[in-house]
């Protein structure tokens, strides 16, 4: 199996991103390059859904209990935004890259619907089971075909007007080789409209884009057409959290991006969020990121 580094350290010349500390948006629509020149230590970060391919460096995330390690030639599989702790490793001087890679919901029902057409549903979760949750962020090895596909999605990258023609086609067949993989249950989950874990699916897309409303569990539990009883254990088996927990940590998350990314005082950043008390916000920004908002907007 090819390493997919030198293509990824080829990119970043071509790009000038040596200095890049983040993400880049690439042409080719819901893909991102990113690129660390350090290692970090544990904290809390947002993943948004889609698959997220390593290709030089390591890392190690954190879901309550569990801690799932991946690093190159690995890839992962996320059906839902997940609020977790990440840790990074660069190895032997070099930055930590990857690919991000969006899975667009037309996207994926087009495919499952193909895929269950041609009767070849072997790696998804049976009718009887479509009940059964698993947690939304699952690590895969890459198999040859799955990095062939990356390594040709590299490849037209270096190219502005291949990657706008051929990335979108190339970027439909990374998704299916997710669906056929070992974990690729996550997805086809997702396209089941009425399966739970599309349900919650729907409700974390609200909370999302309302985090700063005044939100109620029984609201959100009548929104996935569940007992509020039902509602907060797929929740919990979906995310590893409660509803407010969860909740909680989009606001903090997307607070911090305030004060960081728009120069936002504490004060303002929690009331855009959603907080109604400052001092509330504090101690709860304080005890998340073991940072003070203060601290933050100076880094």
């Amino acid at each position: 199996m090819q390493a997919l580094a030198p293509l990824m350290q080829s990119f970043t010349q071509l790009k000038s991103l040596q200095e890049l500390n983040g993400a880049y948006r690439t042409v080719i629509p819901g893909v991102k390059f990113y690129r660390a020149g350090t290692s970090s230590r544990r904290e809390p970060l947002l993943y948004q859904s889609g698959i997220i391919v390593m290709g030089q460096g390591r890392k190690n995330i954190y879901i309550a209990d569990n801690c799932l390690q991946y690093g190159p030639g690995d890839y992962l599989v996320l059906g839902v935004p997940m609020p977790l702790e990440c840790e990074a490793f660069t190895e032997n001087g070099l930055p930590i890259m990857g690919l991000a890679i969006d899975v667009d919901s037309h996207t994926l029902h087009k495919l499952v619907g193909q895929i269950n057409q041609q009767d070849k549903q072997a790696n998804s979760v049976s009718e009887n089971d479509k009940n059964l949750l698993d947690f939304g962020v699952k690590s895969n090895s890459a198999c040859e075909d799955f990095n062939s596909t990356i390594m040709r999605l590299l490849k037209v990258l270096h190219n502005d007007v291949e990657a706008a023609i051929l990335g979108p086609a190339i970027v439909e067949e990374i998704v299916y080789r997710a669906l056929i993989g070992s974990n690729g249950h996550i997805l086809f989950d997702l396209a089941r409209h009425d399966g739970h874990y599309a349900r919650i699916a729907r409700v974390l897309d609200t909370l999302h884009k309302e985090y700063a409303e005044v939100i109620s569990v029984e609201h959100l539990a009548n929104q996935a057409h569940m007992s509020v009883s039902g509602f907060h254990r797929a929740f919990r088996q979906v995310t590893s959290e409660t509803p407010l927990q969860y909740l909680k940590k989009i606001r903090l998350n997307k607070a911090k991006d305030l004060i960081i990314t728009d120069g936002k005082q504490a004060t303002e950043a929690a009331s855009l969020v959603g907080y109604t008390s400052s001092s509330q916000f504090s101690r709860e920004f304080k005890r998340h990121f073991n940072a003070t908002p203060k601290s933050v907007a100076s880094l």
